[in-house]
C-alpha cells in the first residue's frame, strides 16, 4: 500500500494526460477567471530575471514568463508532464521528485530571483523541501506560493489533515488525488521553520464570488 505522499505522485502519473487537456483547453474556470492571472501578476510584480517553477506541470507558466523575457526553469515529478512542458516551450525543464529536491540529490540550478509553487505543495512534511528551496534563492530572492484557501477548502473542518480531490467538477477521466490541507497558522509555522518570513499575502477572489479562490503568499529569506 502506498503512502499518501506516494499516492500524490501516482495520481499525477494517472491524470497527466487529462491535466494537460484541461489546462490547454482552459476548462478549469477558477484558473481562467482568477488564479492563473493572480500567480502571474505576483511573479511579475517582483520583476525577476530568473524563475524556478516548482511543480511546473505542462508548463503554461513557463511559457507565459518566457513570452515576457524572463528566464524560467521548470521542475516536475511526472515524466509525461515534463515531456509536454519541454515540447511546448524553450525553457529548461527538469524531471525530479520532491524527495530528490529536498535531499539535494539533483542539480536544478541555483541563485534564482524567485521560486514559484503554484498549487504544488500538496504533501504533509514540506519543511525539508522548503529548506532546500531556501538554499536555491539568490540575494533578495522570494518564494511565491499559491494554494487552496484553507478557509474555503476546510468545509467546516478547519484542521490539518489529508483530504481527497475527486476532480468531480472536471471534464474527462480522473483518478482521485490525496492532498494535505493545512491551516493558515500551519503554513506560517512551516515557512518560519524553513527560514522564511512573510512579505505579502493575498486572497484572490472573483468579483462575483463571496469566497476566495486561493491563498497567495510571498516569502523572503529571514
Amino acid at each position: 500500500m502506498l503512502t499518501p505522499e506516494a499516492d500524490v505522485l501516482q495520481s499525477w502519473h494517472d491524470n497527466a494526460h487529462s491535466w494537460i487537456a484541461a489546462i490547454r483547453s482552459g476548462s478549469i474556470a477558477s484558473r481562467q477567471q482568477v488564479t492563473d492571472q493572480a500567480i502571474l501578476l505576483a511573479v511579475l510584480g517582483r520583476q525577476p530575471e530568473r524563475v524556478l517553477d516548482l511543480g511546473c506541470g505542462e508548463g503554461w507558466l513557463l511559457r507565459a514568463l518566457a513570452e515576457r523575457g524572463i528566464t524560467a526553469v521548470g521542475v516536475d515529478g511526472d515524466p509525461t508532464l515534463v515531456e509536454a512542458a519541454r515540447a511546448a516551450s524553450t525553457s529548461r525543464v527538469h524531471l525530479a521528485s520532491y524527495q530528490a529536491l529536498a535531499e539535494a540529490t539533483v542539480d536544478i540550478g541555483n541563485n534564482y530571483d524567485l521560486i514559484c509553487a503554484n498549487f504544488a505543495l500538496l504533501h504533509q512534511d514540506i519543511i525539508p523541501l522548503l529548506c532546500a528551496l531556501h538554499a536555491l534563492l539568490g540575494p533578495g530572492g522570494a518564494l511565491v506560493i499559491q494554494t487552496l484557501h484553507p478557509w474555503t477548502a476546510a468545509s467546516g473542518h478547519y484542521q490539518d489533515g489529508w483530504r481527497q480531490e475527486t476532480f468531480a467538477e472536471f471534464q474527462g477521466q480522473w483518478q482521485p488525488m490525496p492532498w494535505y490541507m493545512r491551516t493558515l497558522s500551519s503554513w506560517f509555522n512551516a515557512l518560519d521553520m524553513a527560514g522564511f518570513r512573510l512579505l505579502m499575502l493575498q486572497e484572490p477572489q472573483h468579483p462575483q464570488s463571496t469566497a476566495p479562490q486561493s491563498l497567495l503568499m510571498v516569502f523572503g529569506p529571514r
